[in-house]
């Protein structure tokens, strides 16, 4: 009996290993990949970092403010020489977020200036995480995530509003609005 305790134990061991071999890449084992690899930058920014007044929020602003749990970016900066690999991480990236489970919101820009698309997870009003893509020929991309609980887009775009009218470049933040300037 002991040897079939062994063997049961080894199926389930190999079962596991082969598993965990078919993962499909995620957008966080892109992030971890890629903060410190050559070509890229990578910024985590705490919401408590914005600086915001609350006492100025309306409900709609406050409820958006807090269910916003931080920022993360990862970007690839283009420079001569590197077109070839930023055209490799990019295509990682559009790989992932072509998963199902991201849930494309809109899309914009333009050949020239550069083109972006917002994606989700969540179920419309109750999202954890919105995913900003952008990506210029002569900047490079970056992934911008705003992770959180309970989040909602309309409600979000509101509390952008603010940081609008806010000073964001004396935040960490100034390194994602100078990538997309």
């Amino acid at each position: 009996m002991n040897s079939s305790i062994k063997t049961i134990i080894m199926m389930l061991f190999l079962v596991v290993t082969l598993q965990s071999c078919n993962q499909d890449p995620t957008l966080q084992s892109f992030y971890v990949d890629s903060e410190l690899a050559p070509g890229f930058t990578s910024l985590d920014v705490p919401i408590s970092l914005l600086k915001i007044d609350e006492t100025q929020l309306d409900e709609e602003q406050k409820a958006a403010y807090e269910s916003v749990d931080k920022l993360s970016m990862v970007a690839f900066v283009a420079e001569d020489g590197n077109k070839e690999q930023m055209d490799i991480e990019f295509a990682k990236v559009k790989t992932i977020l072509a998963n199902p489970k991201y849930e494309e919101l809109m899309r914009g820009g333009n050949s020239t200036d550069g083109k972006f698309v917002v994606k989700y997870v969540g179920d419309g009003e109750n999202v954890d995480e919105f995913i900003l893509l952008g990506n210029s020929s002569e900047a490079g991309f970056a992934v911008v995530r705003i992770i959180g609980d309970d989040m909602n887009f309309s409600k979000i775009m509101k509390l952008a509003s603010v940081l609008d009218e806010g000073n964001i470049e004396e935040t960490q933040l100034k390194e994602i609005t100078k990538f997309f300037q």
